[in-house]
């Protein structure tokens, strides 16, 4: 079992990164396609830099559509185009991807040629030539990047540790364990109680639980100071939350009535506990997580 917990710390910040370059060499209306975008469900946006020697035409377009036409160039009339900017040779290219449907970034040249020429740069770009002889070479720099957190990005990190899992014949005295010393405020706790007969189960300040197993008449007194305990179960699971002025914590565990034959029982415990960049969690209250 896995669990985030939500802390009013400084919020995230994102923004574009540079994730790499590629260059491109293009003839006179020769096509290039670049990056496939595959966005989720909801589509999502684009950011590349385009640095070109002489104007190109950039556009996205569906990635499959793309495909047919590389295979059929004689279809480039009927291909479809998002987002298009013509006369680019120096610019911030922005798309938003309205949709989850794939998207290829596709640039053409400008300088115009004849078709033998435009069937050529479409032909190698799936390779049909093993070398291309470039007419009069345009260089076009593309600068992908990425939407990522650049700003209070590093936080705790917190999962579920098993503490106590154990199966036990029930005996009339309280069975006690010293389980855990919390982290932070308002910290989860997790039980799971199988017996075979109707017992109390209850978390408590280690030195009250302490108390109450030395002095079982002072039991009642202890669980009225605790609002995690359940009474006379015998299979449950539960939560609850451990505040962390009350220090190191115990749980308890006995029997509702007089044993009249062998009881077995099982126990198990869990707790969130943070496992990573401990020392960002606040120090304020969190019950507002």
């Amino acid at each position: 079992m896995c669990a985030v917990v939500a802390w009013a710390q400084a919020p995230k910040t994102f923004g574009w990164v540079r994730a790499n370059d590629e260059v491109v060499r293009l003839d006179p209306a020769d096509f290039q396609a670049g990056r496939v975008y595959r966005p989720g469900p909801g589509g999502g946006n684009i950011h590349v830099i385009i640095h070109a020697y002489k104007p190109v035409t950039v556009a996205m377009s569906w990635a499959d559509a793309w495909n047919d036409t590389v295979r059929h160039p004689d279809a480039m009339a009927n291909l479809e185009f998002r987002c298009l900017r013509e006369h680019v040779a120096d610019m911030v290219y922005e798309c938003h991807l309205a949709s989850d449907r794939p998207m290829v970034l596709l640039l053409r040249d400008e300088r115009p040629a004849d078709r033998a020429v435009l069937l050529q740069g479409i032909a190698a770009v799936v390779g049909k030539q093993a070398a291309r002889q470039f007419i009069s070479p345009n260089d076009v720099r593309i600068t992908y990047h990425s939407w990522q957190c650049v700003e209070n990005c590093l936080e705790p990190e917190y999962r579920w540790v098993r503490l106590v899992k154990e199966k036990y014949d029930l005996t009339p005295s309280p069975k006690l364990y010293s389980v855990l010393t919390p982290q932070y405020d308002g910290q989860r706790v997790w039980m799971k109680i199988k017996a075979a007969a109707p017992i109390t189960i209850a978390v408590l300040p280690s030195k009250v639980a302490d108390e109450a197993y030395n002095r079982p008449e002072t039991l009642a007194s202890a669980l009225s100071q605790t609002t995690c305990k359940q009474r006379g179960v015998q299979s449950m699971e539960f939560e609850c939350r451990i505040n962390l002025a009350d220090g190191p914590q115990s749980l308890i565990v006995l029997p509702e009535s007089p044993l009249r034959s062998h009881k077995k029982a099982e126990i198990e415990f869990q707790s969130v506990k943070c496992t990573a960049n401990c020392e960002l969690i606040p120090t304020e209250s969190a019950d507002s997580q």
